[in-house]
C-alpha cells in the first residue's frame, strides 16, 4: 500500500475522544533517533549508519484546525553530507524550539517530546490481544503468521456477513458470531482469502447459553488415536476444525477494551469515503520458520527454527509409597486426568470443563481423602497422576506408559503389571442442570473389574443419599470411550479395566470444547463438588473393600466446598488468577492469568526430582498433591531444594525459600513425543515403531520461535500530503537557516561597529 510508511497518525485513546491528531512525515525508510536527554537545549543530532534524507516535518492541529506548534528533525549520515558547524546546529535547534513554543502558547497548549518513545507513544496506539501463532507437525503447518519476514499492514474494515466482499487488501474485524463462517470461507474461497492481510477477532462479554456453540477442533477430536475405527462419529457436534488449516495472514484475538477501540475505528473508516487519510493495523507476527523457510517439524527440529510441545506431567500416591519395604507391592489404582487445553488462540486456552473441571474434581477428592484415617490399611495403592500434552497427541499419557516400561527413575515405586483399574475424571463442569447432576460412566468392555468400578460408582452414589445426584452407564451404541487419556491405555494392551466419568452420554455437553470461550462461565462449582464426592468416595470403596467401606465410613468424606471454589478462581480467572492465596502459599507463579496451553519443552527432558522448567499450573499441581499426600516427618526441616532423607520431598520451597520436607511419592514425568529423542542439544525425530501403534499415527507437534508478537494502529495520509508535509518541512528548516546566517551576519557587523 502506497504511502503506509510515509506518514502516520497518532490514535489517541478513543474512548476519550480526543480530535487532536498528529502527522509526520518521513524522509525514505527510517525516522531518525531523538535524543534521550530531557532538556530539548542540549538534544543532539545523532549519525544514522545509512543514508537518509535531512528534513522530517512535524505538525499539530486541533479540532479547530489552529496549529498548536511544529518542529522539525535533522538527520545526518556517516557520509558527513552536511557539514554545519556545531554553534550554527545549537542554533538552528533552539530556534526551532522558539518557534515551535510561541506556537504552544499560541494555541494554549504545550506538548512535549523529548525522546524516540514519546514520540512513538504519540503516533502509534498498542492494542492488547492474543495471537493465533505457527504449528507444525510431519506433514506441514497450522496456525497463523505474516505472510513474509516484514510486518502487515491494511486499512481495518467490518466483516458483516459471509458473501461480502473486499474491495483491497485489509485487515479484517470479525465478530464472535461470525468467526466460524469467515475461516470457513477463507479456507473455501481463493480470491477472498488473498484479499485478508488480517484479521481482528472481537471479545465481548458472553453468556454460554446465548452462543451457538464454538470449537474450533474436529467433530472427532484426535479421532486417528482412537481404538476403533468411527471417525466419522460426532463427538463433538459444534466441532469446525478450522484450528487445523494453515494461514498465510495474522490473527488476533482482542481484549474487551480493544475491541471498543477497534469497532470505533472500523467504523470512522466506513464513514469515510475518501481513501485517505486511512486508519490502519500494523501486525508483527513474524514466524522464525517463515524466514528460514521449514515447513514441517523434522525439518524445523533440524534447523532448530522451532521448538517440540511438551511440558511435565505430576503422579502422587496415597499413601506414600516405600521402595524399600519388604512387603509384596498391592494392586494398584490409577486415577488420572489432565491439565492442558488448546484455543485457537495460544494464551487464551484455559479448558475450565475440557479438562480443568475434571482435575479440579480429582485436586479436591484428594484433599478430601487424605483427611480420613487408615488409608495406610487400604488392600490398594491409590496413585493419582495429571497428564499434559494430551490435547496433541496424548502426549503426557503415552510417554508416562514409555518411563514405566522402562522403568525410569521418574516412575520409581510403579510397576505397570500391579495396574489393576484405571478411572479418569474428564469434563464434569457441567453435570449440574435444572436442579439435577448427571454423571456418566464409559466403561471399556465388560470384565469383571470394570463391573467392579461400575458398582463402585453406584454405590458410592447411592451413599450421598441425594436423589438430585445420579450416575448412569453411557449408551452401548457409542462407538467406544470418548476422546481421554484412557485411550492410550487401551493401545497399549493392558489388562487393565478403565472407566471414563463424564458429563455426557454420546456427545460432548461443552458446546466450546478447546475454544477460548471455554472459561469460568462455563462451568459450575456445584457439579465439580458432585464429582469429586463421588469419586472420593468411589476410589475408597475400591482400594478398602466392601467390608471396610460402610456408609457411616463413606459418609465421614466431605468435599470441601470452600477448597473447589478458590481452586476455581485461581485457575479459571484471571482475578484473583495465579496471584490468589491458594497458589501462592505453594509457588511463586510467573503470571498472573492462567492458561493451560501445553507450550514448549524447553532444554533435555529431566529425570531430577526437580526439573528447571516447569510451568506455573504444574508446580501447583505437584505442591498440592505433595502436601495432600504427605506424611510428615517427626523432625520436620526447612529446604530450598532437596531434602535429604530418602523418601522426603520439599514443599514451598518457592515460598520465601522456605520449604518444608515431608514424606511424600509425588514426581514429575516429562511429557513430549515418544517419537522424539534428545540429543546433542538438539531434538530428533525417531523412526516410527510397529510396537509403539500411538507412534504410528502421532504427528509430532512443534511450535516456531518467534522474535517479537505486536499489533498497534495508527493513521496513514496520501503519498502527495507526505510530499507536501515533507516540502514544507524543507522550506521552514531552510529559511530558518536563512536567517539564522542573516542573524549571525547583521550581529557579528553591529559587534565589529561597535
Amino acid at each position: 500500500m502506497n504511502g503506509v510508511d510515509l506518514s502516520r497518525v497518532h490514535l489517541r485513546a478513543l474512548h476519550s475522544f480526543q480530535p487532536q491528531e498528529l502527522h509526520v512525515a518521513k524522509a525514505h525508510r527510517q525516522v531518525a533517533s531523538l535524543s534521550n536527554e530531557s532538556s530539548p537545549s542540549t538534544s543532539r543530532v545523532q549519525e544514522k549508519g545509512e543514508l537518509f534524507s535531512i528534513f522530517s516535518f512535524l505538525s499539530w492541529k486541533d479540532s479547530n484546525g489552529l496549529g498548536s506548534g511544529f518542529g522539525f528533525l535533522l538527520v545526518s549520515s556517516q557520509h558527513r553530507l552536511l557539514h554545519l558547524h556545531a554553534m550554527e546546529i545549537n542554533h538552528l535547534l533552539i530556534l526551532a524550539i522558539i518557534a515551535s513554543s510561541l506556537f504552544s502558547i499560541m494555541a494554549g497548549k504545550v506538548d512535549s517530546l523529548e525522546s524516540v518513545p514519546d514520540l512513538e507513544k504519540a503516533m502509534y496506539l498498542t492494542i492488547d490481544g492474543y495471537p493465533c501463532v505457527r504449528l507444525l507437525n510431519l506433514s506441514g503447518e497450522i496456525g497463523c503468521a505474516n505472510p513474509g519476514r516484514g510486518k502487515v499492514v491494511a486499512p481495518i474494515v467490518r466483516f458483516k456477513n459471509a458473501d461480502e466482499k473486499l474491495a483491497r487488501s485489509s485487515a479484517v474485524l470479525v465478530s464472535l458470531d461470525e468467526m466460524k463462517n469467515f475461516f470457513l470461507r477463507v479456507s473455501k474461497d481463493l480470491n477472498f482469502a488473498q484479499k485478508v492481510a488480517g484479521v481482528l477477532v472481537e471479545s465481548k462479554a458472553v453468556v454460554q447459553n446465548d452462543l451457538p456453540g464454538f470449537s474450533p477442533v474436529e467433530k472427532f477430536p484426535q479421532a486417528e488415536f482412537a481404538p476403533y475405527q468411527k471417525p466419522s462419529y460426532e463427538w463433538n457436534p459444534a466441532g469446525s476444525g478450522i484450528m487445523w488449516d494453515r494461514y498465510n495472514f495474522p490473527v488476533f484475538l482482542l481484549s474487551k477494551n480493544s475491541t471498543l477501540i477497534i469497532q470505533e475505528i472500523a467504523s470512522k473508516n466506513e464513514k469515510s469515503n475518501k481513501a485517505y487519510p486511512v486508519d490502519v493495523a500494523e501486525f508483527d507476527l513474524v514466524m522464525q520458520t517463515t524466514k528460514i523457510g521449514t515447513h514441517d517439524s523434522e525439518t524445523c527440529l533440524k534447523e532448530q527454527s522451532c521448538l517440540p510441545l511438551g511440558g511435565y506431567s505430576v503422579w502422587s500416591s496415597l499413601p506414600p509409597i516405600n521402595v524399600s519395604s519388604l512387603k509384596p507391592p498391592k494392586p494398584i489404582i490409577l486415577v488420572v486426568t489432565s491439565l492442558d487445553s488448546a484455543s485457537f488462540f495460544r494464551d487464551k486456552s484455559l479448558g475450565a470443563d475440557s479438562p480443568l473441571s475434571g482435575m479440579i474434581s480429582l485436586l479436591a477428592a484428594v484433599d478430601a481423602l487424605s483427611h480420613i484415617d487408615g488409608v495406610n490399611e487400604l488392600r490398594k495403592q491409590l496413585v493419582f497422576v495429571v497428564f499434559t500434552g494430551e490435547a496433541w497427541g496424548y502426549l503426557g499419557s503415552r510417554r508416562f506408559l514409555a518411563e514405566l516400561d522402562m522403568g525410569s527413575d521418574v516412575v520409581s515405586g510403579l510397576n505397570i503389571t500391579l495396574i489393576e483399574q484405571v478411572l479418569e475424571i474428564g469434563s464434569v463442569g457441567k453435570g449440574s442442570r435444572e436442579g439435577a447432576t448427571n454423571f456418566f460412566a464409559h466403561v471399556v468392555g465388560e470384565s469383571s473389574g470394570a463391573k467392579e468400578m461400575l458398582n463402585a460408582l453406584q454405590g458410592a452414589c447411592d451413599s450421598l443419599g441425594s436423589e438430585r445426584i445420579k450416575i448412569k452407564v453411557a449408551n452401548n451404541s457409542n462407538p467406544g470411550i470418548p476422546p481421554s487419556s484412557l485411550m492410550t491405555f487401551i493401545r497399549k494392551n493392558l489388562s487393565a479395566s478403565g472407566v471414563v466419568l463424564e458429563e455426557f452420554n454420546s456427545a460432548f455437553m461443552n458446546n466450546f470444547y478447546h475454544s477460548h470461550l471455554d472459561d469460568s462461565s462455563n462451568v459450575n462449582s456445584t457439579s465439580i463438588v458432585a464429582a469429586a464426592s463421588l469419586v472420593a468416595r468411589t476410589l475408597l470403596v475400591l482400594a478398602a473393600g466392601d467390608s471396610q467401606s460402610s456408609t457411616p465410613v463413606l459418609n465421614s468424606i466431605k468435599i470441601n466446598v470452600s477448597l473447589v471454589e478458590e481452586l476455581v478462581g485461581c485457575l479459571l480467572n484471571c482475578e484473583p488468577g495465579l496471584s490468589c492465596g491458594l497458589v501462592k502459599d505453594f509457588i511463586t507463579p510467573s503470571s498472573i492469568c492462567p492458561n493451560h496451553y501445553v507450550g514448549v519443552f524447553l532444554g533435555p527432558p529431566s529425570a531430577l526430582l526437580y526439573p528447571a522448567y516447569v510451568d506455573d499450573t504444574s508446580r501447583f499441581v505437584w505442591n498440592f498433591l505433595a502436601d495432600r499426600t504427605s506424611i510428615p516427618t517427626d523432625n520436620s526441616s526447612s529446604c530450598t531444594g532437596e531434602c535429604s532423607n530418602p523418601g522426603e520431598v520439599c514443599i514451598r520451597p518457592e515460598r520465601d525459600g522456605k520449604g518444608i520436607c515431608v514424606i511424600s511419592t509425588t514426581r514429575y514425568v516429562p511429557a513430549y513425543s515418544t517419537r522424539l529423542k534428545f540429543e546433542a542439544e538438539s531434538w530428533h525425530v525417531l523412526p516410527a515403531n510397529a510396537s509403539d501403534p500411538m507412534g504410528m499415527v502421532d504427528p509430532i507437534w512443534t511450535e516456531s520461535f518467534w522474535d517479537t508478537i505486536s499489533l498497534r494502529v495508527y493513521t496513514v495520509q496520501s503519498s502527495a500530503y507526505d510530499r507536501f508535509i515533507l516540502l514544507g518541512g524543507v522550506a521552514v528548516t531552510i529559511a530558518a537557516y536563512i536567517a539564522i546566517i542573516a542573524a549571525r551576519a547583521f550581529f557579528t557587523k553591529a559587534l565589529k561597529h561597535d
